[in-house]
């Protein structure tokens, strides 16, 4: 009798297990998620990475680049602007491409793809190079082939050149294969699944991608933007930025370090206020605030210098607000790349001054001072036939002001169209202003083998190290 009744127990137990598994399951954790919850993450993780801020001892290889470009200054701790830097790309690869990746392959293994799918993965794709390309214009030679494989901690570096080429083909393959009658997410916080928009971005970074690269390769440079051209952005309305709520999380990086942090560091720079301030223009008022104390008096702080924050001009308070957008990519950027398409005579692209004048109007405009355009334009020292220099001063001074808080994107057109003519801060630990980011620490060490490889075929891991597109 006693062992009819373990067994009854036994038969008990292990017809209600399948049960007891169900009830251990912890159903406030996910163990999945859809593929739209892993993009919209990394896009989010993109904003962040792009506009936050540090002084520059240790930071992300987009957000540091402001400092470098002169833009602004840090007074208090100087490691930033003396280039005293060690650069990290962990948020890049972790927390942007992986995310893409991931959202990917949920796609690529659902039972059936979709037309809705294919755009979907289009859209990835553009994400996907834009992130690679930023590495590729900081870095040079990166992880690419080899990357985001979690069986391979030591990835090798793939050639830089090679990189570029290989995401223009991928990106031109993305832009053809969106179907602007079908949909694709249900919602994504960059276009909400707009795929007109979605194709427009993409060919003006394809736009821009083929600009920067055309001194060394003129060939593909041309050919990427003449295929570019058709699909670019017309407007402000087209403009690839990710607008941010009232509330964290999901508010503006800048914000959280400006305002949430009460950092009281960053300060206009002395050479970027007074170029402003000699053509009364009328954006200082919404970058800046004016010198606590004084009544319209803007003043910038000499890079690597550690002065009195009060005494200088602070970021504007536009960017002391939780929901202000991050530019990925601007219709003033793209006016101005235009401006040089017609300066090189690319076909298809005619009158240089229309584009330049174009590219300053959207700028005004963007930040509500449309009205104020016209009379900016009327100075010598900005319309383009008087304005001093060639076309690339022309364009690389304008685009400078154009392109304030886009950091990296300011730091770059620096140095391929070598304008504004910057000097490196007394005491630096090169004498010029970086023209590219050293590899970060760790590689040294977890990945010793193919960081030293590496280390040589760019002409070695210095600040100072060319890139292949930087051509004089």
């Amino acid at each position: 009798m006693k062992n009819y009744y373990i067994l009854i127990l036994i038969a008990v137990f292990f017809s209600c297990s399948g049960d007891l598994e169900d009830m251990n399951v912890d159903v406030k954790n996910a163990t999945e998620a859809p593929a739209e919850t892993f993009f919209n993450n990394a896009v989010k993780n993109l904003s962040d990475t792009m506009s936050g801020i540090t002084y520059g001892a240790n930071g992300n290889p987009f957000n540091t680049t402001r400092l470098l470009v002169q833009q602004i200054s840090s007074v208090t701790y100087n490691e930033g602007t003396t280039y005293y830097s060690n650069f990290t790309w962990n948020e890049v690869y972790m927390d942007i491409l992986n995310n893409l990746a991931q959202s990917a392959k949920i796609i690529e293994n659902s039972e059936s793809m979709t037309l809705v799918n294919t755009n979907q993965l289009a859209i990835i794709e553009i994400v996907e190079v834009y992130a690679y390309s930023k590495l590729v214009e900081a870095f040079g030679d990166i992880p690419y082939s080899q990357a985001l494989d979690v069986n391979n901690i030591s990835p090798e570096y793939d050639d830089q050149q090679d990189v570029y080429v290989d995401l223009i083909g991928r990106l031109t393959t993305a832009i053809d294969s969106l179907d602007e009658g079908q949909g694709s997410w249900g919602q994504d916080i960059l276009y909400n699944g707009n795929v007109t928009n979605w194709k427009r971005f993409g060919a003006s970074l394809l736009l821009q991608m083929g600009m920067r690269i055309i001194d060394a390769d003129p060939t593909l440079g041309t050919q990427a933007v003449t295929t570019a051209l058709p699909n670019v952005f017309t407007s402000n309305a087209d403009i690839a930025q990710i607008e941010h709520l009232e509330s964290q999380p999901n508010t503006a990086e800048l914000w959280t370090d400006l305002a949430v942090g009460n950092r009281r560091d960053f300060v206009g720079c002395d050479v970027f206020v007074n170029y402003m301030n000699d053509l009364n223009d009328a954006r200082i008022a919404v970058y800046f605030q004016e010198v606590e104390g004084t009544d319209g008096v803007y003043l910038g702080a000499p890079s690597g210098l550690a002065v009195a924050y009060n005494d200088y001009s602070k970021f504007g308070t536009l960017f002391y607000q939780p929901s202000t957008p991050v530019i990925l990519l601007d219709y003033a950027t793209v006016e101005f790349l235009l401006a040089e398409a017609a300066e090189r005579s690319i076909a298809g692209v005619t009158n240089a001054e229309e584009h330049y004048n174009q590219a300053i109007r959207a700028s005004f405009e963007y930040y509500g001072l449309g009205s104020g355009a016209d009379s900016y334009l009327s100075n010598p020292m900005v319309a383009y036939d008087t304005a001093p220099g060639t076309w690339q001063q022309k364009i690389g001074m304008q685009k400078w002001v154009a392109l304030f808080n886009q950091g990296l994107e300011a730091w770059t057109e620096y140095r391929r169209l070598d304008y504004p003519a910057l000097e490196a801060p007394p005491e630096s630990f090169v004498p010029t202003v970086p023209v590219r980011l050293t590899y970060p620490i760790s590689e040294q060490t977890l990945n010793k083998a193919n960081y030293e490889n590496a280390d040589a075929a760019i002409g070695g891991d210095l600040l100072t190290t060319k890139l292949f597109w930087d051509v004089d």
